[in-house]
C-alpha cells in the first residue's frame, strides 16, 4: 500500500492489526504513525500503548504485549521502532505472528530499510500490511502541496506554489511548517498570492543554492565558499545543503537536454520540471554546464553524499572540500 494512502484511511478510522512501514521518508512516517494510534485507541491515556526499540529489543516482549487484552478498551496500540535493528531471529518471531495476529492490537513495525529477502518483509508483503514510504519525487512535491493546501481549506495561486517549491524543495516538514505560517498570515482570506510566500518563507536559501551552483558552474571557489557559508550560517545541514544542490544541478541537466533537442526555453523549463519563471536563469545555467562537467559534477556529489554518511570529518569540512573539487577539476 502507498504510504498517503494508508494515511488517509487511517484518518478515516481505519486500521490492520499489523503494519510495517518502512523508508527514510520520517514525515509520513510519523504522520502515519499519528493517524494509526489516534484510529486504534483515540486520545487514550496510555493504559492500551507500549513502545519498543529495535536495538537489543525482544520479540518475546513485543509480542506479550501485542497480545494482552486491553483495559476497558477494544484494542491495543503497541509500536516498535527501528525493526532492522533486532536480531534476524527476533524479527523471524514478528514475521510469524504476521501470520495470524490477534484482533484486539494495532501493531506497527517501522524500519528505515529490510533485507527484501527476509522472512519478515516477504511475509508482510504476502499478507498485504507493508507500506513504503520513500521520498517524494520531485515531480510529486507540488502535488503533495497542493493536497496540504486543500486540507487546510487555503487557495494557492500557481505563481505562489512554484515559488514555495522552489525555495523549499523536497522537504515536507518544512512544506508542512511553510503552509500553516502562511495560513496564518494570510487569515480568513484564505488566499495564498507570490507576495504571501515572499513575505512568510524566506527565499535566502534558493538564492543561496543558486548562487552556489552558479560559482560552481563559473569555476569560482571563492563565490561557491561564500554562499556555502551563507547556508551553514542559516542552519542548513551539509548534507540537506548537498542534496539542494544536486537537485538544482538535475534541472540544469534536463534543462539541457531539452534545449539540445531543440525545445524552446519555455517548452525546455516545464520538461525540467521547474517554475516557469526559472527558464531564463536555467538557461543560462545550462549554457555553462557542458556534458562532461555534469557528470563530473554528479560524481563529486555523489562521493561527498557517502563521506556525509559515513566518516568521521566534520560535515563542514567535508561540504568544503567538495566545493574545492567541484571547482578546480584539475586538482
Amino acid at each position: 500500500m502507498e504510504i498517503q494512502q494508508l494515511i488517509r484511511e487511517a484518518q478515516a478510522g481505519k486500521h490492520q492489526p499489523v503494519h510495517l512501514l518502512t523508508g527514510t521518508e520520517r514525515f509520513f512516517i510519523q504522520r502515519a504513525i499519528h493517524a494509526l494510534r489516534a484510529a486504534s485507541i483515540g486520545t487514550g491515556n496510555g493504559w492500551n500503548e507500549d513502545s519498543f526499540q529495535g536495538k537489543g529489543g525482544s520479540a518475546t516482549r513485543i509480542l506479550e504485549a501485542a497480545r494482552t487484552l486491553p483495559m476497558m478498551a477494544a484494542i491495543r496500540f503497541v509500536l516498535v521502532r527501528s525493526v532492522e535493528q533486532l536480531a534476524s531471529g527476533e524479527q523471524d518471531k514478528l514475521a510469524e505472528y504476521l501470520t495470524d495476529p490477534v484482533d484486539s492490537c494495532c501493531l506497527v513495525l517501522v524500519a528505515e530499510k529490510l533485507d527484501g529477502r527476509g522472512r519478515l518483509a516477504k511475509i508482510a508483503k504476502k499478507q498485504g500490511v507493508l507500506t513504503d514510504a520513500s521520498p517524494l519525487r520531485a515531480s510529486a512535491v507540488r502535488g503533495f502541496v497542493q493536497t496540504e493546501a486543500r486540507v487546510r481549506e487555503l487557495r494557492l495561486d500557481p505563481d505562489a506554489l512554484s515559488a514555495l517549491v522552489d525555495a523549499i524543495g523536497p522537504d515536507l516538514p518544512a512544506i508542512d511548517d511553510a503552509l500553516e505560517r502562511l495560513s496564518l498570515y494570510v487569515g480568513d482570506s484564505a488566499h495564498i498570492t507570490l507576495p504571501a510566500v515572499e513575505q512568510c518563507v524566506s527565499r535566502v536559501r534558493v538564492e543561496s543554492i543558486w548562487a552556489l551552483v552558479d560559482a560552481v558552474g563559473m569555476q569560482n571557489s571563492k563565490a561557491a565558499l561564500r554562499a556555502a557559508a551563507s547556508l551553514l550560517a542559516d542552519r542548513e545541514p551539509p548534507l540537506r545543503i548537498l542534496a539542494m544542490v544536486a537537485r538544482q544541478l538535475r534541472m540544469v541537466a534536463r534543462m539541457a537536454d531539452g534545449l539540445q533537442a531543440g525545445l524552446s526555453p519555455s517548452e525546455a523549463v516545464k520538461a525540467a520540471g521547474a517554475p516557469p519563471f526559472k527558464a531564463n536563469e536555467l538557461a543560462s545555467a545550462a549554457r555553462r554546464f557542458d556534458q562532461p562537467m555534469l557528470a563530473r559534477a554528479f560524481r563529486v556529489l555523489a562521493a561527498t553524499d557517502l563521506a556525509l554518511k559515513g566518516s568521521r570529518r566534520p560535515p563542514d569540512a567535508i561540504l568544503e572540500g567538495a566545493i574545492m573539487e567541484l571547482t578546480h577539476p584539475s586538482a
